[in-house]
């Protein structure tokens, strides 16, 4: 799996995939993609195989699970994104704790992103909800798949914060 970080999340998330051993991984500006319309970004994704890592969830996946419709579900096989989200927005260092959690829940889960989005949502109280569920193909009705569960974010800020 490789990473692409979006232009609306901060280049440094790249540099925890690498170091998490996701090596391939890079960012919408490291790319010279910077400013590109969104439709002509999931053309590049889908080409070059990248799992989208935005907060710019609805473009991407669609509504939700109830009211999926974004650019993913256009196209037969892809990778899922991952969408990363707060009541209160994402500073850096919760960029990087989300981010973290993220990775965390896709390992220890064993998720495979495949026609699927992870998503993450930071409440104000702290906890992180997040479900993971299929984006599926053009024609497809239906939600399937869905895992969901929360975690508490202070120890991936305080990670963050640490600079690791």
């Amino acid at each position: 799996m490789k990473f692409l970080i979006d232009e609306c999340l901060s280049p440094a998330l790249r540099h925890i995939a690498i170091a998490r051993g996701y090596y391939a991984s890079t960012c919408v500006r490291d790319r010279g993609w910077a400013g590109t319309l969104d439709h002509d970004l999931m053309l590049k994704v889908l080409a070059e195989d990248f799992t989208l890592v935005t907060n710019n969830a609805v473009d991407f996946r669609g509504g939700g699970p109830g009211n999926l419709g974004g650019l993913h579900s256009t196209t037969e096989i892809h990778p899922g994104p991952v969408c990363l989200s707060a009541e209160d927005g994402l500073d850096l260092d919760t960029q990087r704790a989300m981010f973290s959690a993220a990775l965390d829940v896709m390992e220890q889960k064993a998720i495979d992103l495949l026609n699927k989005a992870l998503e993450l949502y930071l409440l104000a109280d702290g906890n992180v909800e997040y479900s993971m569920y299929d984006i599926p193909a053009p024609g497809v009705d239906g939600i399937h798949g869905v895992i969901a569960g929360s975690i508490h974010i202070q120890p991936y800020l305080e990670q963050a914060a640490k600079g690791s």
